[in-house]
């Protein structure tokens, strides 16, 4: 049977799986673009057209095996990217926030919803506990808002979504309990096997899971396998969570934040996360929800009505109770708590999985037979409804206070955003080292920055060759694809130049190019430097912070960053330059630096600590004096970073020569970066818009620099 005749015999409730896919697939291409015409929150009309095309509404389709697994995955989906865009170093920093929030916004809702059920609702003790367990949990409904509107990294998401993990936790641990006093499994030998079962579970996740990811990702670098491989680990992380008495979703949660430092967000694996769980997974989950609702309740069922109304009130006011603590405790502003509220209102996951567990818990039977419930049928259709109240209000308030916050933030003037411009240079020699030095760009660049991408491949005018041209296309085109795949551009340039440096030096002029990355050429024993004719020339000739790299495994498989900053770079103009590249590569990957600085740089860093935290190490710079000393023991995976000033500069040194050849010697198994500040001469444009956008009157050398720097991460 075709599509055609089978379009000609459908029959209510739709069977065909294939029309069933295309009419959510439809739903979820047109929801967006006709509400968002009505400012109305997309998340939200999902939830609507799931509520009408399900068995409650105009029944087109059964809440059927199909849709509960896609639900499924889309609702770990939504707790794994969660956990995955948490910034290991903020959420450190927030975690006694995220705590006192997690508290707030479990014990205020149990205390609330205990009394409500105890003397409105008439509930028995083990009932009503379970019911206010329902209203202390909640689902990160809106959490896919404030990420696509660039709000994910705000101190009050991090705290929020810390929180989260702490009061689902314990609302489901109530759940647990309460089912097995009901079932009369309350003893010794159930809090022993909780113990341990969540013991163990917590060391698979948080220990064992990193290592094995660490490992696999680094020996399987194909983009199909890797993506399959993090998919396997979602789902796993809610099986075994499930198997220590938790819910999934806790599981999937602890996966992302434990394999949150191993993906680089500018990564193509990222990317693609990120992607498919936006396109497919998440409004999957939206739909199905929007299934379970039932408008007619309101009609037909009064007892259902006001238990409804009274479990969203409960629900809604505890949830902005605990967010307007936590404001007055922290200090944050009424956009943040907004967001909070957003974020800690939605009822949904752990909130449906308790109703479950309540409606076919029985407790006994009454005098005519009939089963008696943990919770009620009235309490069941009334969770629906406080279901699509509070993940309507929460997708409202999450939206409205993530744009505040990106007003309140939107400080700088269009000047102050030119002087932040980068353009990263990358030669283009062969498909082998495009993708390293392409990889390396997207950790070195701000985020947001997705044009500063420049290709660059030289051929000599005059060539009888013809196909080289047709070669070195196409290993642009690569470069675009790989690019383009992390959702940032590169722009190709096709250059002819019988001198390769000066064509180089050319283009960097030419575009104003910030950075300039250059792959190690491959050496020839006895005619060359190791850096090479071509490398050295251009150090000479070009005035731009230069990055020399040579790869030894996938950068993204590094667990340590170790830099080397000589004493009194903090004294030259292009200090803050190269440096905030490397905040950036420390943000974008989340490893851990560890920075070989004396005493007075290690100051100037502190202070930039303070506002801009990174996972970081200060160690003492060992003396030029032996070269040798510089041969630090690094271990397995570890990349060394090494700033090398030109001659003139403060910080140089005389043995600075060496350390290229050095390097050679020691670092065979190991990938390393080299770093050559821009001089910044008083004849580049660089460096008078530089000088001019921090001068303001006489100055100190030290205050031009301090107050770049400021600008520089103030972004």
């Amino acid at each position: 049977m075709n599509w055609l005749e089978t379009l000609g015999e459908i029959d209510l409730p739709i069977a065909h799986q294939g029309l069933k896919f295309f009419l959510i697939l439809l739903i979820i291409l047109l929801a967006p673009l006709v509400l968002n015409r009505l400012r109305i929150p997309p998340l939200l009309g999902l939830i609507i057209a799931g509520a009408i095309i399900g068995p409650k509404g105009l029944h087109l389709m059964e809440r059927d095996s199909g849709i509960l697994l896609s639900g499924t995955a889309g609702l770990l989906y939504i707790m794994f990217l969660a956990g995955l865009e948490i910034d290991l170093e903020d959420f450190k920093k927030n975690s006694q926030k995220s705590l006192v929030f997690g508290m707030y916004t479990f014990l205020i809702p149990m205390v609330l919803g205990t009394v409500a059920s105890l003397f409105v609702f008439k509930f028995s003790m083990a009932s009503s506990l379970l019911l206010a367990s329902m209203f202390a949990s909640h689902t990160l409904i809106a959490y896919p808002i404030v990420s696509r509107l660039g709000v994910a990294k705000n101190r009050v998401v991090n705290v929020t979504v810390g929180g989260t993990l702490i009061t689902d936790t314990l609302a489901l641990l109530v759940l647990a309990i309460i089912v097995g006093m009901a079932h009369g499994e309350i003893d010794m030998m159930f809090w022993v096997k909780l113990f341990f079962s969540l013991l163990v579970f917590a060391l698979l996740i948080l220990i064992v899971l990193p290592r094995f990811g660490q490992w696999f990702l680094k020996k399987n670098e194909d983009n199909v396998t890797q993506y399959i491989f993090v998919l396997a680990l979602v789902f796993a992380g809610g099986l075994l969570a499930e198997l220590a008495g938790l819910e999934g979703i806790i599981g999937s949660f602890l996966v992302g934040l434990a394999i949150s430092p191993i993906i680089p967000r500018t990564s193509g694996l990222f990317n693609r996360i990120e992607f498919v769980g936006n396109a497919i997974f998440i409004p999957f989950f939206l739909i199905s929800v929007g299934m379970l609702v039932d408008f007619r309740v309101f009609l037909r069922d009064g007892e259902t009505v006001f238990i409804a109304v009274a479990m969203t009130v409960i629900a809604t006011v505890s949830k902005y109770l605990a967010a307007l603590a936590a404001q007055k405790s922290f200090g944050y502003s009424q956009a943040e708590r907004r967001v909070m509220f957003g974020l800690s209102n939605a009822q949904a996951a752990a909130t449906l999985a308790a109703v479950l567990v309540g409606y076919n818990t029985i407790v006994g039977t009454d005098v005519l037979g009939e089963p008696i419930r943990l919770l009620s049928e009235s309490v069941l259709n009334g969770t629906i409804i406080m279901i699509l109240v509070t993940c309507t209000i929460a997708t409202v308030e999450a939206q409205r206070g993530a744009q505040k916050i990106i007003l309140s933030e939107a400080t700088f003037t269009e000047k102050d955003r030119m002087d932040f411009t980068e353009r990263f240079l990358i030669p283009i020699r062969s498909e082998e080292t495009s993708q390293d030095l392409i990889n390396l760009a997207l950790n070195l660049k701000s985020a947001g920055k997705k044009n500063s991408l420049y290709g660059l491949s030289i051929l000599k005018p005059g060539s009888q060759d013809y196909s080289a041209e047709v070669k070195a296309q196409k290993i642009l085109n690569q470069a675009s694809s790989i690019t383009a795949a992390t959702d940032n551009f590169l722009i190709e340039l096709l250059r002819y130049d019988s001198d390769v440096v000066q064509g180089i030096a050319s283009v960097v002029y030419e575009n104003k190019i910030t950075d300039l990355i250059l792959g190690l050429h491959v050496q020839q024993e006895g005619k060359d430097s190791f850096l090479g004719q071509v490398t050295n020339r251009l150090l000479e000739k070009v005035n731009t912070t230069t990055f020399i790299y040579k790869p030894h495994q996938p950068f993204s498989s590094h667990r340590r960053h170790l830099v080397m900053i000589p004493p009194q770079a903090e004294l030259e103009l292009g200090f803050p330059l190269w440096l905030v590249k490397i905040w950036n590569l420390a943000k974008n990957t989340g490893r851990r630096m560890i920075f070989y600085v004396n005493e007075d740089t290690r100051e100037y860093l502190q202070k930039i600590l303070v506002s801009n935290p990174i996972r970081v190490e200060f160690r003492p710079f060992p003396s030029w004096d032996d070269p040798s000393n510089l041969n630090m023991l690094l271990k397995k995976d570890d990349n060394l970073i090494m700033v090398l000033s030109r001659k003139g500069d403060p910080s140089y040194h005389p043995n600075m020569d060496l350390v290229p050849d050095l390097v050679a010697t020691w670092l065979k198994d190991h990938s390393f970066i080299l770093i050559y500040p821009n001089p910044l001469d008083a004849s580049s444009a660089l460096s008078h818009d530089f000088l001019h956008s921090n001068l303001a009157g006489p100055r100190s050398r030290l205050e031009v620099i301090g107050a770049g720097i400021n600008r520089f991460f103030s972004r």
